[in-house]
């Protein structure tokens, strides 16, 4: 295989697949020589008889043997008398078919093109093309130039194909104007675009790299990429080093694009820190929702009778004490590991308030958390974004300030998953004199989006916290809980004796990454279903630290397909993403138009290739209908990260955990890990990696001031 770039001149003489979100192509191209090869990449739009100019790499296709990898080309019409006919009959220029597009050519010969340019009224010299279809042609033909002429610019600066379709359908006619008025509009406004590409684009067109709008999209930028990696807020200082790295510019000019944004309201800096405005306002306003909570002196608890009998159940003096703690204040926190009875606690809360008359909310961050709570409390749960109904005519929740839930009794579980926004959203709809309920781990990862709520309101003295410690006997007996507990307090997990009865934990002592994913391949697929009796599609889940490498999602689901789901079955590739029937996925964003969201699990049921849709069914029964085009909001599940693992839980988890991912080796991510399986835990992994795991509590900081707001309002209204 070469590893130098090449490059290839030649025109299109077939198409032999182009992807349904116009993303990816395989064409054959015959170059200069008379030399038929085939070419693949961004090429999806292309047409038969369109000249090319290619540059990249040869490359060994398993099955297909050497083709031509493209990185970048260039549009050339084509030359010849057939290479015209086959350009235009290609489908590009509507109303000209092979027939038409070859009595063309005959009359006209190579001046075809230049005729259709400059002189289409002449079209009415060939026999059976009067006036009225001249003109329409001619239409057509200029249309078809100018949105090519448009292409042609656009991948003159290497904008792909696919990318250039989007600009089109973000902006229509206007893309051309816009990219050369601000190609960082771009990065704020089409998908996929960031600003390094953006800046790319601009470079191409000669934009100054010290130019203010530059600087003004570096600096959003930078702050948006503090928000992916769970920050609130970001100190200024820190944005103007990280802007003038970024441009490679001074401080100076960082600091300028820093205020150019805020002046736009593109940013917003408070109490030295700088946020974008939307994080700026949760985070501003979420301490005076929780205080409207807090400060009522009637509240729904209030209703509950106190009862020592605790119904037949025997309860410890922790968990007691988290039940009363409902007719003292409002609102109130329980936390605690596994085996501690959260569930049992929250299900004596509910028989309380059942009996007291009050209306009852179940909720959770995800589907599974929420199904999981029904079956412990025999009450429906939903998930936040269903209680809260997000309506997509008008992007909102119907539920906030205007409607408040109508409810007595919130209870809310999993609250470590928790972000800054969906807090926000979540307090806005409560009504003063609500009792509410926040169940959650407090040692587990924190939420994937921005903030670190749980922690916080802990923290804040506005909720009284319960804290459940003692492990209970039944759950004693699980290595899982133990060895979780273990962790926890910074201890290495332990193994069972030896002994054929079976364990619910087991420790493969491994660090080799090939050696690793061998086991775990054989676990999944062999011992666990021959030994535990267990589906190795819907019981096993596979959580690993990292997406890369070896012992990486990406590699395991193309591993776990071929094995789970093979064989000969309906299915469809999206650019180089192969989905099959049966595929296990995972929605991997918010959807609010299909009520599906971020982490929620499900089974691809059907597809229909002449419609280009396919359908995933969500907790066994909801059936979600996608187009192709929206395959990219959902990735393959047989494996996924641990932090995509929060708030479900598995009948059976199986984990790598060796030495090569030493950047994500924390207690945290390892013991919520373990906390997610409920009849099965596996750890293919060294004992190197696990000790470097527990010993580390070092957490990485998250920028956020929601803790000093919430205790800064609290001391300010204790002294009025």
């Amino acid at each position: 295989m070469e590893t130098t770039k090449s490059q290839l001149k030649g025109e299109i003489v077939r198409k032999l697949y182009e992807s349904d979100d116009m993303r990816y192509a395989v064409l054959r191209l015959k170059d200069e020589g008379g030399r038929e090869i085939v070419i693949r990449g961004a090429l999806a739009g292309l047409n038969c008889g369109q000249l090319l100019e290619v540059s990249g790499l040869w490359e060994k296709h398993p099955d297909f043997g050497m083709q031509f990898k493209v990185d970048a080309y260039q549009i050339r019409l084509p030359g010849t008398r057939e290479g015209i006919i086959r350009f235009l009959s290609s489908g590009s220029i509507p109303g000209i078919g092979k027939r038409t597009a070859a009595l063309i050519v005959n009359h006209f010969g190579e001046e075809t093109l230049k005729v259709l340019s400059e002189k289409p009224e002449r079209l009415q010299e060939i026999p059976g093309i009067g006036r009225k279809k001249a003109k329409a042609l001619a239409d057509c033909w200029k249309n078809a130039s100018d949105r090519r002429d448009s292409y042609i610019f656009l991948q003159g600066l290497g904008i792909t194909t696919a990318y250039c379709a989007r600009l089109f359908k973000r902006y229509g006619d206007q893309a051309v104007t816009v990219v050369r008025s601000n190609p960082y509009r771009l990065a704020e406004e089409v998908d996929g675009i960031g600003f390094l590409r953006a800046d790319e684009i601009a470079q191409s067109l000669g934009v100054e790299k010290d130019s203010p709008l530059r600087m003004t999209a570096a600096a959003v930028y930078c702050a948006n990429q503090q928000i992916l990696n769970g920050h609130v807020c970001i100190p200024r200082e820190t944005l103007e080093n990280e802007t003038a790295k970024l441009t490679g510019q001074s401080i100076e000019l960082a600091q300028q694009g820093i205020d150019n944004a805020i002046t736009r309201h593109l940013l917003r800096g408070l109490d030295d820190m700088i946020y974008t405005p939307l994080l700026a306002r949760a985070e501003t306003e979420l301490p005076e929702l929780v205080a409207s909570l807090a400060l009522v002196r009637e509240f729904a608890g209030q209703k509950m009778e106190p009862d020592f009998r605790f119904g037949e159940i025997q309860f410890n003096a922790e968990q007691q004490s988290a039940v009363e703690q409902l007719r003292k204040t409002p609102l109130s926190i329980i936390t605690g590991g596994p085996g501690v009875g959260k569930t049992t606690v929250v299900g004596e809360i509910v028989r309380r308030a059942k009996r007291a008359g009050l209306k009852i909310f179940l909720a959770a961050p995800t589907g599974r958390a929420a199904k999981r709570l029904s079956e412990s409390t025999g009450m429906g749960a939903k998930t936040l974004h269903r209680l809260l109904m997000f309506d997509p005519n008008t992007n909102k929740f119907t539920f906030g300030r205007e409607q408040h839930l109508p409810c007595d009794l919130l209870i809310v579980d999993e609250v470590s998953m928790l972000d800054i926004i969906l807090a926000q959203a979540l307090f806005r709809a409560i009504a003063p004199g609500t009792s509410v309920v926040l169940v959650g781990d407090a040692d587990q990862l924190p939420s994937v989006g921005p903030g670190n709520v749980l922690a916080d309101l802990i923290r804040s003295g506005w909720f009284a916290v319960t804290a459940l410690t003692q492990i209970f006997r039944q759950a004693e007996n699980s290595l899982i809980v133990t060895n979780a507990h273990r962790v926890n307090r910074g201890l290495l997990p332990v193994n069972p004796p030896k002994s054929d009865a079976l364990a619910d934990f087991y420790w493969i002592e491994q660090d080799d990454p090939e050696k690793t994913l061998d086991i775990i391949t054989r676990t999944v697929s062999e011992r666990i279903p021959a030994r535990f009796g267990l589906n190795p599609v819907e019981d096993v889940q596979i959580l690993t630290p990292m997406n890369r490498g070896t012992c990486g999602t990406i590699a395991l689901n193309d591993v776990m397909q071929k094995l789970l789901n093979g064989g000969e079955k309906p299915q469809f590739t999206v650019g180089e993403r192969l989905y099959k029937l049966n595929d296990k996925l995972m929605q991997t964003v918010n959807n609010y138009d299909k009520s599906v969201f971020n982490g929620d699990l499900g089974t691809l049921v059907r597809i229909n290739t002449a419609e280009k849709k396919f359908t995933v069914q969500f907790d066994g029964t909801r059936d979600v209908e996608y187009n192709f085009d929206e395959s990219d909001q959902l990735s393959r599940a047989y494996a996924i990260t641990v932090h995509k693992s929060q708030g479900c839980e598995f009948p059976a988890v199986v984990m790598p955990f060796l030495s090569q991912h030493y950047m994500m080796l924390q207690r945290n991510l390892l013991y919520t890990a373990m906390t997610r399986a409920k009849k099965l835990l596996v750890i293919v992994g060294s004992c190197d990696a696990l000790r470097m795991a527990v010993e580390n509590m070092r957490l990485e900081p998250r920028f956020s001031l929601l803790h000093q707001r919430l205790t800064e309002l609290r001391k300010q209204i204790r002294k009025s």
